[in-house]
């Protein structure tokens, strides 16, 4: 199955989940509307709204409940865009200008309080106390994980353990939460919903490193973002850390001094050393293992289209150029 036919595969679900985005975002306030629209409408891959799809699929769910919980993770997933763009003074995502870039810095905040806010209304409606657990829990750490990753910007001294912490905080703790409330809604047992957990977790870690690659070696005009980005934002992301490790000293000092001031003055001679030290392979070997572990996990799952489904989006999400 690749990724155009597990589009289709997903096409009639996904089209509800659209509708549902389309309804829970109408507000009375023009601007709220203009921005969330906005971001919404503006691409992106919506695999964690997917996750919540397949994982409720392969328990054979039959409800609505899963159209609207996939609404709520696009939607907290939208406000950590809105802020990150602001918090970050990017420019540029999935191939368009920032909200913050095209309608101000405060907007891009408010708006993103909107989005949480109107997530934690549409949980409330699905009246489950462990779906609203896992979400509330979630949309915390992720928090916590946006202060780590600001707190560990311009640091070259952080490890690759404190590294994967932000990653599993900030990026993987949605993927995490997606695909547990699918078990949770589909009626999985107890070890069930905790392997489709680990599936998410690992999925979602692996998603991260694969674009920390893409940062020095995609395409922007496919990955939707200024090649660079993480550097010129002093972002000490494992290709750096890595190149940084096992290249010369020279190299070392130059990669230090980029993460330490931030800025692109030192983009060829960092890119160079990454180059050189293979660590763009071995962040993509991290990833590659991090998925072995997510496909894993699925071996509690019964053999379903849905399951079948669950393995081609790890692999998507470990060799893709986007």
């Amino acid at each position: 199955m690749s990724f155009e036919s597990l589009q289709s595969f997903l096409a009639d679900d996904m089209k509800a989940v659209d509708a549902v985005i389309r309804a829970r975002l109408h507000s009375e306030v023009v601007l709220v509307r203009q921005v969330s629209e906005y971001i919404i409408n503006s691409g992106g891959k919506r695999l964690r709204p997917v996750l919540v799809i397949l994982s409720s699929g392969c328990f054979g769910y039959q409800g609505k409940a899963h159209h609207e919980l996939a609404a709520v993770v696009e939607f907290i997933h939208t406000a950590t865009l809105l802020h990150d763009d602001v918090v970050d003074e990017s420019d540029l995502r999935r191939g368009k200008e920032t909200a913050n870039a095209l309608f101000g810095n405060a907007a891009s905040v408010l708006v993103g309080d909107f989005l949480y806010s109107r997530a934690f209304q549409m949980m409330v409606s699905v009246d489950n106390m462990r779906v609203m657990q896992i979400l509330s829990d979630a949309t915390n750490v992720i928090a916590e994980g946006e202060v780590l990753q600001l707190l560990n910007c311009h640091d070259a001294d952080i490890d690759e353990e404190n590294y994967l912490k932000v990653i599993r905080y900030k990026t993987a703790k949605l993927f995490e939460a997606a695909a547990r409330l699918g078990a949770v809604i589909g009626g999985g047992s107890p070890a069930q919903e905790e392997a489709m957990a680990q599936y998410g977790m690992h999925i979602g870690t692996a998603f991260q490193l694969v674009d920390d690659v893409l940062d020095y070696s995609g395409n922007s005009e496919e990955t939707g973002k200024n090649i660079g980005d993480d550097l010129a934002e002093g972002k000490p992301t494992l290709p750096l850390l890595y190149a940084m490790k096992n290249g010369t000293p020279e190299q070392a000092a130059a990669i230090r001094e980029a993460i330490e001031f931030a800025g692109l003055a030192q983009f060829e001679t960092v890119t160079a050393a990454i180059r050189e030290t293979g660590a763009l392979q071995y962040t993509r070997e991290q990833a590659q293992r991090e998925i072995a572990v997510a496909k894993s996990a699925l071996d509690a799952l019964p053999d379903t289209k849905h399951k079948s489904a669950l393995i081609q989006l790890a692999d998507f999400a470990v060799d893709r150029s986007f």
